[in-house]
């Protein structure tokens, strides 16, 4: 599985995650994204989308390990991946015909969205 993961890069963007190496993704409160955080494994990819002013998936990390063993708080460990050389918009998500099911426009809100093998292709240009 591979995942999306929203963050305000005014809080921590992936410029932090690049300078950081790695990071322990927690902190999320909906119980849809902490459901994702609790069933992701080492080794699944991530993409980077930040939100506010940008709305776009402009980096890569995977999984590196994963503690649930507080099921409202789950701690993912990730690891920075790459930069995505052209990120894509919102704009440009909501009108390809792959994400016309996905939570990532249905449930704007929603902080940890799981993407399909082909989704996860598409937004990081392979």
């Amino acid at each position: 599985m591979n995942y999306l993961l929203k963050t305000e890069p005014t809080v921590y963007s992936f410029a932090d995650l690049e300078r950081e190496k790695n990071t322990i993704w927690d902190g999320v409160t909906n119980p849809v994204a902490v459901k994702h955080l609790r069933e992701m494994k080492a080794g699944e990819r991530l993409v980077i989308y930040h939100t506010g002013e940008e709305k776009s998936a402009v980096g890569t990390a995977s999984v590196v390990s994963v503690d649930a063993s507080d099921v409202k708080n789950p701690q993912v460990k990730i690891k920075v991946g790459k930069v995505i050389g052209a990120p894509r918009t919102l704009a440009e998500i909501k009108a390809h015909m792959l994400f016309a099911d996905s939570p990532l426009v249905r449930q704007g809100r929603l902080s940890v969205v799981p993407l399909s093998e082909a989704q996860y292709a598409w937004l990081v240009g392979e």
